[in-house]
This record gives structure tokens, sequence and C-alpha cells, in this order.
């Protein structure tokens, strides 16, 4: 079987929530010695930004991309002040990100830890002070905190039980710590802008994650959005999405705001979602086929993890195998005939409500639609998704052949 070769190398940029899928999508990049992938951001989604970082550094490792630099992206979105991983992400990557085979962690400082979260028996003042058991908050206005997306008050908001122990496992020292303020510019923000200021449209940019990067680096630097080339894996046209309200893709939930300014950029953006990825399954077949080898063996490892997890999850849509997210967007960054696009101007709603809409669906923009200079979305609406698992499955067998 042969594969549908880059045209010259392709330099690269990932931005990854690390999660089962992200860390495939980086072993799928691996098999191709024309892919040039410059640096990968760990942020927030799947799991907290630390995790991210840190998994992303031992998946790149495990692969043998030693040189490949894993720095740290946003911690939180572009409308909270801190980020909780929620139940959802947990059940599909477990409460490390990679189904439990990923790297030990330093039990000394649980990963996630989290300043200022709010105590299950917090009561909130109408001054905005909120007074437990556990003492008086150090600030007196009422901090934002996601739960993977969701304000932590709102009632669809839903802690891991594994990490919400754990961020609590310190008690007052966790509870009393002021705020971790990130610098203006994390160290991924300011990677995105300066490469794209180096290489312009030469580079492109694959976000799995939130946009919460993407639309920093264009906030900080609107100089680089007409050379941005992006291809992002989130949001749904054509079905229902996957969060709570079947219409919001979980990509898109967790930040909102950021993925409309996104839509409203000038960067080229290629939209990967649900309508093509739901199309796109690995089975246990194709992993049996990676096994006998230490890399092999993990790649498989977690790929079944997902596989059943999203079989458990919903059987009518996952009997056949997990969706290959994550390795469809990084897949279509290097063959964009992978995918058929409709151009639309898109927009992202970022309240729910009447005449609102419901927050983080995306959808066509209407004031876009009448003025033909608005920016438009390549929205993937087809997949020739039997080559492309194929040729996923057959890369990544190849591949742990190879560095055996």
């Amino acid at each position: 079987m042969t594969s549908t070769p880059c045209s010259g190398n392709r330099k690269l940029i990932l931005d990854v929530d690390t999660g089962i899928d992200d860390a495939l999508a980086l072993a799928y990049l691996a098999s191709f010695n024309e892919v040039d992938l410059l640096g990968v951001i760990g942020t927030y989604g799947n799991v907290v930004a630390d995790t991210a970082v840190r998994n992303t550094r031992y998946v790149l490792d495990r692969l043998g991309l030693h040189h490949v630099p894993a720095m740290a992206g946003s911690t939180h979105p572009s409308w909270a002040d801190s980020f909780i991983a929620d139940a959802g992400c947990a059940q599909f990557h477990g409460v490390d990100g990679l189904g439990g085979f990923g790297p030990v962690a330093d039990s000394s400082v649980p990963d996630s830890v989290v300043v200022n979260a709010i105590p299950s028996d917090c009561q909130t003042c109408s001054d905005g002070i909120c007074a437990s058991e556990a003492g008086t908050c150090t600030s007196a206005v009422r901090r934002l905190i996601s739960v993977g997306g969701y304000d932590v008050h709102d009632p669809h908001a839903n802690p891991s039980t594994d990490s919400f122990a754990l961020s609590f496992a310190m008690g007052d020292r966790a509870m009393r710590a002021d705020t971790v303020h990130s610098p203006a510019l994390p160290e991924g923000v300011r990677f995105i802008i300066d490469t794209i200021r180096r290489f312009g449209s030469d580079v492109t940019v694959v976000a799995t994650g939130p946009l919460t990067d993407i639309a920093a680096a264009i906030d900080a630097a609107p100089d680089i959005a007409s050379s941005l080339q992006l291809v992002m894996m989130g949001g749904t046209l054509t079905q229902e999405g996957n969060c709570w309200d079947a219409t919001a893709e979980t990509n898109i939930i967790q930040d909102p705001e950021a993925a409309d300014r996104v839509f409203h950029s000038e960067a080229d953006t290629t939209m990967v979602g649900l309508d093509v990825t739901h199309q796109c399954l690995l089975g246990r077949a194709a992993t049996a086929g990676w096994r006998g080898t230490e890399l092999g063996d993990f790649l498989a490892d977690m790929a079944d993890f997902s596989i059943e997890a999203n079989a458990k999850a919903d059987a009518r849509l996952f009997a056949k195998g997990m969706p290959l997210h994550d390795p469809l967007a990084a897949a279509v960054a290097i063959d964009p005939g992978l995918v058929g696009c409709f151009d639309l101007p898109m927009k992202v709603e970022t309240q729910t409500g009447d005449f609102h809409g419901t927050r983080g669906r995306t959808i066509g923009d209407p004031a876009g639609l009448i003025d033909p200079s608005a920016p438009r979305v390549h929205v993937a609406l087809t997949v020739d998704h039997n080559r492309f698992v194929a040729d996923f499955a057959h890369r990544i067998a190849h591949m742990v052949a190879a560095r055996a």
C-alpha cells in the first residue's frame, strides 16, 4: 500500500491538549520524513495545561522526536481565570489524558491542583466573597472557573471525580495560594507569532484543542493573521455536537469567544469538525497490527482505551471504532485533498438564549453572507475516510516496526 506523499517539506506547529487522539496525531506525523515539526504547544482541554505539556514531551520522546520543543500555552480559556478538566474528558482519555499509559506523575505536585478553586460547600455571597468552612477566598471578586468549558456554578459543570479530589488534596495550601498569573503571552503563543513572522504562510498551525492560543496570537500580533494557515479540529455544522446540549463541540465550548475571534480574522482557516471526524473510525483490527514492540504496544494500548470508551458511550456511532478527530486534522494539513470543503462565513455563538442560539454552536454568520469581503472558513463536509483510515493504520504499523 502506498500513501499520498507530501510535496516538499511541510512546516507544522501543533497546538494540542494532549489526550489520546492528540498523541496519535503526533505519531502519525512522525511517520512522515517530509514533515518538519517545528514545535508543539500544550494547552488546557482534555487535561490541565501542565499535564498536556508533560504528556506531549513524553509522547515526543517515545516517538524519538527529542529535538522537537514542547512549550506551554494558555492555562485557561479567555473568559475564565482558571480551568478544571471535566469528567467527560477523563472518560475518553483517562485522568492522565493518555488512558493511564502516560508518564508517572510527580506525587509531590498533583497535576490537577487548582489554585483558588471553589470547594463543594462553597456559598457565593451577594458581594462576591466566597465563604466556606475552608475559609474566605483571598479575592473579593468572584473568579470565573471553567470546568470543561462550563462555569463552575453551571449545572453542566462536571469535574472529574479523581482530578477534583486531587485538586483539594493540598488543603489550605491549594485554597489560600494566590492565583497563578500566566505571563501576558505564554511561551507557546510567542512561538506562534515569531514562527509565522519568520516563515509566513509556509508554516501551518494545527490546533487540536481550544483556540485560545490562536486567538491570543492574533490579538497580540494582528500582522500575522493574513499569513496564518490554520487547520483546526473542532466545531460541527451539519450534525449534532458532543456536549450537553448536543449542539456544541468540545473544543469550541471550551472558549467560544476565542473561536469566534479566529473565525472573523484574516487567518486562512480550515475547520475539521465532527462532520468528517465521525466518519473516520479506527478499530481493534488496526491496532492489533501495531503490537509487538514497546512503541507499538504503547500506541495500541491508548487507542484501545479510546475505542472501548467510545463504544461504551455511544455504540450507535462508534461500534466500529474511535473517531480519529485530531489525526484527521493533522492529515489535512499535509494532504488537503482528503476533505471536501464548503467556504462559508462562520460565527460561534457566545451566549445561550432567545435570539442568541446556543453557546458554542458553530454556524454560518448571516452578516457575513451579505458581505462579500467577510472572511470565509473552509468547512470540511466530506472526507475520503477509507483512504485516510487505511493510510493512518498502515503508517503507524510501518513506523513502529521501523523503530523497533
